[in-house]
């Protein structure tokens, strides 16, 4: 009986090693594999992102110097999957209103809304100015932020023909004056970019940009009650189509060797027309649907232009590091969407600095 006893001791011992013997091997491959996380290895780096707890995660894109150096999809989500950016949509009409102008079917951007939209003349709307709508100043009750404001995007949504609501929005404030971010603007610069060009909004969008950039099977942008493309948003695109749009506006408009888009165009609407720092935590300014802001990253400022929208998605271009990033999230209506898209901006910046 001591004998047995003896013997299970001994083998008990064993076990003990050998289990002591495995913990220490993980640790040291933990450790190892920590110690070869070299500090430019993106997927090294981004991957505590896979850990999503949220699973409203989808895609991760990195291009620089024209080249993909990653492309990452969380929580099941796969290439061909067509995510809805919401707002994003807005950097994109302002993409076309570029197209627009640079081939003469707009000609000055200090014209009124009427001046291409016929119905709009004697409303407050057609008085606008082009060039208010893309900065925000519209002067009209339009308010993103308040949803008692008269042309807030629920009560034009709801509607039963938003291009006749979009017509009755009074004036606030004079236009210029007043920055405040809304859909109604952007909406109104889809129907004048229509009008102008004598096409449909979306074919207008299809024909001019997504085709040239050979992305028009890879997204859906929707349209509304009243048959029109909705230039504020609701546009269902896949990460790499995403990312192409974010790569033509670092390439200041060129794709292949040809140019999609006039460099012009893009000197103006990523200037910082209006100081937003006051009232948007995110950006320091606006241009022309895209915000701008500098990132203090190594003791340097880091330029960043993004476009934004709800769930956490965005297109960051940082022209000096020749860098875009995409990142696409479904976080609808959470703020920790946003802070998580530019923590992985963040992350990026700091191996890339």
């Amino acid at each position: 009986m001591l004998k047995y006893k003896s013997n299970l001791l001994v083998i008990s011992s064993m076990y003990c090693y050998q289990i002591i013997l495995i913990a220490a091997f993980i640790l040291l491959v933990s450790c190892a594999q920590q110690k070869h996380c070299s500090p430019d290895n993106l997927g090294c780096v981004l991957k505590v992102f896979e850990k999503d707890e949220f699973g409203d995660l989808h895609a991760v894109m990195v291009m620089q110097n024209g080249n993909l150096i990653f492309e990452q999809y969380y929580n099941d989500s796969q290439a061909s999957d067509q995510i809805d950016v919401r707002s994003a949509g807005k950097s994109v009409t302002a993409l076309l209103m570029g197209v627009a102008v640079d081939k003469k079917f707009i000609n000055n951007l200090d014209h009124t809304v009427s001046t291409y939209w016929s119905e709009a003349k004697g409303t407050a709307v057609g008085e606008v100015g082009l060039k208010n709508l893309l900065t925000m100043r519209s002067g009209l009750d339009a308010d993103a932020n308040n949803e008692a404001s008269y042309g807030y995007e629920d009560n034009m949504d709801q509607s039963d023909d938003p291009m006749a609501f979009a017509l009755t929005v009074p004036n606030k404030t004079k236009p210029g004056t007043l920055y405040s971010y809304n859909s109604l603007a952007a909406y109104i610069s889809g129907i004048v970019i229509g009008r102008a060009t004598k096409k449909e909004f979306g074919e207008f969008a299809v024909a001019y940009l997504f085709k040239p950039l050979n992305i028009e099977k890879s997204l859906n942008w929707q349209k509304d009650s009243s048959g029109i493309t909705k230039g504020q948003g609701n546009l269902f695109i896949t990460a790499r189509a995403f990312t192409r749009l974010g790569q033509l506006v670092l390439d200041r408009g060129m794709y292949n060797g040809e140019k999609i888009i006039s460099r012009k165009w893009f000197d103006t609407m990523l200037a910082p027309h209006v100081d937003i720092s006051h009232s948007d935590s995110n950006a320091d300014a606006y241009g022309y649907y895209w915000y701008q802001r500098f990132y203090p990253i190594n003791k340097q400022k880091v330029e960043v232009w993004f476009a934004s929208g709800n769930g956490g998605n965005k297109i960051y271009i940082a022209p000096e590091l020749s860098l875009v990033v995409t990142v696409m999230s479904d976080a609808y209506g959470q703020g920790r969407s946003h802070r998580r898209s530019e923590k992985i901006l963040l992350e990026i910046l700091k191996i890339k600095i």
